[in-house]
C-alpha cells in the first residue's frame, strides 16, 4: 500500500513538472489562436519533435508576435517551438484543421509526425523563408480528441529587409485551430475592394491620358494619369503578392516596390493639384518631397514607424496640402476649388472612421468589411474630386472652343463678304490702274530716254572735265621741252653766225669746235622734241575711246606719268599749290620682264581720277590749315605673287565713315555744286 501511494505521488509530481497544456473544448467563428503556453529552445535536435521529450526547462514565448519583436530568434540560426494542447471530442461535430501564418522557414510536427514544411531551413545559415499566403490550412481529420504536442523546427531568413504594407505585420509563427465549417469564411478572398479600385483607377488613368492627349497644355491631366496608373498598378499587385507569392524574398521586395510606388503616386497627385490651380511649388511642396525620401529610408530602419510615416502620415499630409492649395484657390475665386475641398472633407470623414474601426471604437463588421470600405472610400474621395474638376475644366475648355469656333465662323462669313466686295472694288480699280499704268509707262519711257541722254551728257562732261584737267597738266608739262627747243634754237643761230665768222677768218679748228657744240644742241633739241611728241600722243590716247586692246605696259612709268600730269593740272588751276610727292616703285616692274598686259588708257583714267581726288583733298585741307599742314601724296607699286598692287594715299581729310558705302555710286560727290559730277570713281570702278 505504501509503495502504491508513493508511485501515485511521483506520477502526480511528474505530471505537474511537465509543461502546461492548452485545453480546447469550444471554438469561436474565427477558431482558437494558439498564442500561449509555447516553449522554445535554441539549437537543433531531432529528438525535440518527439511527444515524450521533456521541455519543462525551455523558455516561454509567444510566436505570434512580429519577427522584430522576438530578438531571441535573430540571435540563433535554428530554434524549436513546442506546444501541448488537448481536444475534447469533435467540437461542434465538425472536423478540425490548422490555419498557419509565418515569416520564416519551418517544419511542423504533430505528435512526432511531420505534417507540413514551409521553406527550407537547411543548416540554419542558408535559410529560404516562406510566407504562406492568405492562411494555409492543414486538415486534422485523422485527429479527434486527446492530447497533442506541436513541435516546430524554425529559422528566420535574416538577410531580407522585412517591411509592413497595408497594415499587414510579419508574424513569426501563428497557428489557429478552426472547424471545416469556418474555413471557407476565414480563407475567403478579402481583396475584392482592391480589385474594384484597380478598375476605377484604370478608368481614371485612361480618361486623363486621353484628356492630356487632346489638351496637352493642361499638364495636370498628365500628372493625374501617372497617379491613377501607378495607384491601379499597386492596387493590383498588392493582393497578388499576399495571396499567391509564397517565398519571403519575392514577397518582401515586391512589397518594397509597392510601398515606393504608393509614395510616388501620392506625390504625383499633389503635383496635379498644384498644376490645376497654377500654384508655384514652394516650401511645403519640397518639404513633402523630403518626407517621401525620409519614409523610404525609415521603412528599412524601423518598419513599424516607416509604415506609419509612409502609409498614414504621408498621404494625410498630401491630402491636407491639396486641401490647403484648394482653400487658397477659393480665396482667389478660382473655379472648381470647392470640389477639391469637398473631396478633402470626405477623405477626413472616411479616414477617421477607418481609424475608429482600427481602434475598435466602431464595429468593423464581418471580416472587417466596414474598415476596408472606409479605407477604400477615403483614398477615393480626393482623387475622384480632382478627376471631376479636371473633367469640368476640359468641358469648359471645349465649350470655350466651340464658342470661339462660332465667333470664327461669323468672322469668316463677314470676311468672305468683305473679300467679295473688295474683289469687285479691286476689279474696277484694276481697270483704272491699267489705264493709268499705260499712260505713266509711256511717260516713264520718255523720262528714261531723257535720263539716258542726260547721263551720256554727264559722262561726256566728266570725260571732258578729266580731259581739261589733263590738258592743263599737259600744257604745263609740255612747256618745259618747248622752252628747251626754243632756247637751243636761239643758241644754235648764234653759233652758226660765229662759225661763219670763223670760217671767213680761215679758223677751221675753231669752226669745227663750234660745229661740235651745234651738233650737241641739235641732239638736245631732238630729245626734247620727242619728249613733247610723247606727251601729245599720251593726250591723244587719253582723249580717244578705249579699244579694249591690251598691250605690254610699264606700270611704274604709267603711274609716274599720270601722277605728274595730275599734279601739273592742279597747279595750272592754283599756282600757289604745292605738295610733297613720294613714290616707291617696285624695280622689278620697270624691267622688260616686269611689263604687264593692260589697256593703258583705261588704267590711266583710273589713276588720274584717284590722283585728282587726292590732290583735291590735300588742297582743301591746305586752305583750312594754311600754316600747320604739309600736304603729301604717296604712290607705291608692288608685285604680290601673280598680282600688281598700286597704293595711292594722301594725308588729307579722309572719307567720312557714313559715306564710304556710297563713293562708287554714280553721281555721288562731296564736292560743291559745279565742281564735280560724281562719276569719276564710278567710272573707275566699272573699269
Amino acid at each position: 500500500m505504501k509503495q502504491f501511494l508513493i508511485t501515485i505521488l511521483v506520477f502526480i509530481l511528474a505530471q505537474s513538472c511537465f509543461s502546461q497544456t492548452t485545453v480546447i473544448d469550444s471554438l469561436s467563428d474565427d477558431g482558437v489562436l494558439l498564442d500561449s503556453n509555447w516553449k522554445y529552445h535554441e539549437g537543433d535536435e531531432p529528438a525535440w519533435a518527439k511527444p515524450g521529450f521533456n521541455d519543462e526547462q525551455w523558455l516561454s514565448i509567444d510566436p505570434t508576435k512580429d519577427i522584430h519583436d522576438l530578438p531571441a530568434l535573430w540571435n540563433n540560426n535554428i530554434v524549436w517551438l513546442r506546444l501541448h494542447f488537448s481536444l475534447n471530442g469533435l467540437i461542434n461535430n465538425q472536423p478540425l484543421g490548422f490555419l498557419i501564418e509565418q515569416t520564416g522557414a519551418s517544419e511542423i510536427y504533430l505528435n512526432g509526425n511531420l505534417i507540413k514544411k514551409f521553406g527550407k531551413i537547411n543548416d540554419g545559415k542558408n535559410v529560404i523563408a516562406a510566407t504562406p499566403s492568405n492562411y494555409t490550412f492543414i486538415d486534422l481529420k485523422n485527429y479527434t480528441s486527446g492530447k497533442y504536442i506541436i513541435a516546430v523546427r524554425f529559422a528566420i531568413q535574416k538577410n531580407l529587409p522585412y517591411i509592413i504594407f497595408a497594415a499587414r505585420p510579419n508574424p513569426t509563427f501563428k497557428i489557429s485551430i478552426v472547424t471545416m465549417k469556418d474555413i471557407t469564411s476565414l480563407t475567403h478572398d478579402d481583396h475584392y475592394l482592391e480589385y474594384i479600385r484597380v478598375g476605377l483607377y484604370l478608368i481614371l488613368a485612361v480618361l486623363h491620358l486621353a484628356l492630356f492627349w487632346f489638351y496637352p497644355s493642361q499638364k495636370a491631366n498628365l500628372f493625374f494619369f501617372l497617379f491613377a496608373f501607378l495607384f491601379a498598378c499597386l492596387s493590383f499587385l498588392n493582393p497578388i503578392v499576399y495571396k499567391y507569392v509564397e517565398f519571403a524574398n519575392t514577397k518582401v521586395y515586391s512589397i518594397i516596390i509597392v510601398f515606393i510606388t504608393f509614395l510616388i503616386s501620392m506625390f504625383f497627385f499633389l503635383t496635379a493639384v498644384y498644376k490645376i490651380f497654377n500654384k508655384r511649388r514652394g516650401f511645403s511642396y519640397w518639404v513633402l518631397a523630403c518626407f517621401l525620401i525620409f519614409s523610404v529610408i525609415l521603412i528599412f530602419i524601423n518598419y513599424s514607424n516607416g509604415f506609419i510615416a509612409g502609409l498614414s502620415i504621408f498621404p494625410t499630409l498630401i491630402f491636407l496640402e491639396s486641401a490647403r492649395v484648394a482653400f487658397i484657390a477659393i480665396k482667389s475665386h478660382k473655379r472648381g476649388a470647392g470640389i477639391i475641398i469637398s473631396g478633402a472633407i470626405s477623405f477626413i470623414i472616411f479616414f477617421t472612421i477607418q481609424w475608429l474601426i482600427v481602434f475598435n471604437v466602431l464595429p468593423g463588421g464581418p471580416n472587417w468589411i466596414f474598415g476596408d470600405l472606409a479605407f477604400f472610400l477615403s483614398f477615393l474621395s480626393l482623387p475622384v474630386s480632382v478627376s471631376i474638376l479636371l473633367a469640368l475644366e476640359s468641358t469648359f475648355a471645349a465649350r470655350s472652343l466651340v464658342e470661339k469656333l462660332k465667333e470664327v465662323q461669323i468672322l469668316s462669313d463677314k470676311t468672305f463678304a468683305q473679300e467679295q466686295e473688295k474683289q469687285q472694288i479691286l476689279a474696277a480699280q484694276n481697270e483704272t490702274l491699267e489705264k493709268q499704268v499705260t499712260q505713266r509707262t509711256a511717260q516713264l519711257n520718255q523720262s528714261l530716254e531723257n535720263l539716258k541722254a542726260t547721263q551720256s551728257q554727264l559722262i561726256q562732261t566728266e570725260k571732258m572735265a578729266s580731259l581739261g584737267e589733263l590738258t592743263a597738266g599737259i600744257a604745263h608739262e609740255i612747256q618745259n621741252p618747248l622752252n628747251f627747243v626754243n632756247n637751243f634754237s636761239e643758241v644754235n643761230k648764234e653759233l652758226i653766225d660765229e662759225m661763219n665768222d670763223e670760217m671767213d677768218k680761215g679758223n677751221i679748228k675753231e669752226a669745227k669746235t663750234i660745229a661740235s657744240d651745234l651738233q650737241q644742241n641739235l641732239e638736245k633739241i631732238n630729245h626734247h622734241g620727242r619728249r613733247a611728241d610723247a606727251i601729245v600722243k599720251g593726250m591723244l590716247q587719253h582723249s580717244q575711246q578705249s579699244k579694249g586692246l591690251k598691250e605690254p605696259t610699264n606700270i611704274n612709268a604709267l603711274a609716274d606719268e599720270y601722277l605728274r600730269l595730275s599734279y601739273h593740272g592742279i597747279r595750272a588751276k592754283d599756282k600757289d599749290f604745292n605738295a610733297t610727292i613720294k613714290t616707291e616703285f617696285d624695280k622689278d616692274l620697270s624691267s622688260v620682264e616686269g611689263k604687264i598686259n593692260i589697256i593703258p588708257q583705261d588704267i590711266g583714267r583710273v589713276l588720274l581720277n584717284l590722283y585728282n581726288n587726292a590732290f583735291y583733298a590735300v588742297n582743301e585741307k591746305t586752305k583750312q590749315q594754311p600754316n600747320s599742314y604739309d600736304p603729301m601724296i604717296s604712290v607705291t607699286t608692288k608685285k604680290i605673287n601673280n598680282k600688281i598692287e598700286i597704293k595711292i594715299s594722301d594725308n588729307g581729310s579722309g572719307i567720312p565713315k557714313n559715306i564710304v558705302d556710297k563713293i562708287f555710286q554714280p553721281f555721288f560727290t562731296t564736292k560743291p555744286t559745279g565742281q564735280g559730277t560724281g562719276l569719276g570713281l564710278s567710272l573707275s570702278y566699272d573699269i
